[in-house]
């Protein structure tokens, strides 16, 4: 087994799958580096990454796979999952071996992975364009705080600066620690070192006075509107699930 470590982006798992052909590596494994495990019986291959070098995997694998199968492919990449580079890997040798289209095989288990992969995570980017509560800050700044199970802020960009085109926005991935901002021309990645805590005493330091009020009106309405006769906590959950309600403004008290 031959162990490629990369730098944990996409590019450089492309440049890694380049590697793997251009050194032959018949069995080889790509893992990001921090998750590597040395061993004295196993080789390393440090991957250096390289546009050029991933611009031509990428431009091989267009000519075999369609535009759905390659999002598929880069959206399997967002999911952060262990071992998602090693699938996408055998994902990749399949269709260039084939030379034919492939995502449909689904009798091959990369091509299944990649499939139910990628619709775990569309799904997670649908929840999120759902789920993410604006507060308006003093300096006129619409800002949220998302915890998503995988990384889809690159996938909701568009949505909302589509949306909310003539507001200034930041949407913060508390769990990755960096964010899209939108600043009424074009939406930038930011990191940021920052662990807001959505006390009382953090959120009257930071908020416009006029968001409390609107707040209040948003949950006397989310209340008014809950029909207690028809209530079905089960089917509110599965669309709404508990993991949310924390960043949700009509889930908070008072």
């Amino acid at each position: 087994m031959q162990v490629l470590v990369y730098d944990g982006s996409f590019a450089g798992w492309l440049t890694a799958v380049f590697e793997v052909y251009e050194y032959r590596f018949t069995n080889a494994s790509i893992v990001p580096e921090g998750h590597r495990q040395d061993s004295l019986f196993t080789p390393t291959h440090t991957v250096y990454t390289s546009d050029a070098k991933a611009g031509r995997v990428w431009r091989g694998l267009q000519q075999y796979l369609s535009g759905r199968a390659m999002k598929q492919l880069s959206d399997t990449f967002l999911s952060e999952l262990p071992g998602r580079e090693d699938q996408m890997l055998e994902y990749a040798r399949y269709a260039l071996a084939r030379k034919q289209p492939v995502e449909k095989d689904f009798s091959h288990r990369a091509v299944k992975y990649i499939a139910d992969t990628a619709q775990k995570v569309h799904r997670e980017k649908h929840r999120m364009e759902a789920f993410v509560r604006f507060q308006k800050t003093k300096d006129d700044l619409y800002f949220a705080t998302v915890e998503p199970d995988f990384n889809v802020l690159p996938l909701i960009a568009k949505h909302f600066s589509d949306r909310y085109a003539d507001q200034r926005w930041l949407i913060y991935d508390k769990k990755r620690k960096y964010g899209i901002c939108y600043d009424l021309d074009k939406v930038s990645f930011v990191e940021l070192d920052w662990n807001p805590t959505d006390t009382r005493a953090e959120r009257e330091a930071i908020l416009n006075e006029e968001e409390f009020p609107y707040q209040q009106l948003w949950k006397d309405y989310f209340t008014s509107t809950n029909i207690k006769a028809r209530k079905n906590t089960k089917l509110h959950i599965r669309h709404m699930p508990v993991r949310y309600w924390k960043y949700l403004i009509e889930k908070q008290p008072g």
